[in-house]
């Protein structure tokens, strides 16, 4: 089991940055060999559930995930929050995405995750939490850095 904390800064408002980060297909288009399906009707709240699949062909697991805690920001100082229930055969744990008000307008955004590869052994946890905050980060990066589509 690793836990990680990613931290970025973005002119981005809190509602932008949000939006970007919780819109669950866009993470499809920055993480390299995934696709992901939202199994429930919007809108996104507590009880939502997507699978992100990883993989090519045999090599592909599924990761079902579970939106556990929704709380959008209610005004221009407030925060946003949503946690993750991981609740997959192969990957378990959780993830938490924090997006608060900083400086003239933008925000700051925490990504913290507890991830556990099941049969993977404890002595592998240091590249994996490595390779975890890498490519969390570039898909952090790529979400506040692109457009949704509509």
């Amino acid at each position: 089991m690793v836990l990680f904390l990613l931290e970025r800064l973005t002119p981005l408002t809190v509602d932008e940055a949000w939006r970007r980060l919780t819109h669950w297909e866009r993470h499809a288009d920055v993480v390299p060999l995934t696709g992901v399906r939202v199994l429930t009707p919007p809108p996104t709240g507590e009880g939502t559930v997507f699978v992100a699949r990883s993989g090519l062909g045999p090599l592909a697991f599924d990761d079902p995930m579970e939106v556990v805690t929704w709380r959008p920001a209610t005004g221009a100082t407030s925060a946003a929050l949503c946690r993750l229930a991981k609740r997959g055969r192969f990957v378990t744990g959780w993830a938490e995405i924090e997006v608060r008000p900083h400086g003239g307008g933008g925000s700051r955004v925490l990504w913290r995750e507890e991830l556990s590869v099941r049969l993977l052994p404890g002595v592998l946890d240091l590249p994996l939490k490595s390779a975890a905050r890498w490519m969390f980060g570039r898909a952090v990066d790529a979400l506040l850095r692109q457009e949704p589509a509509p």
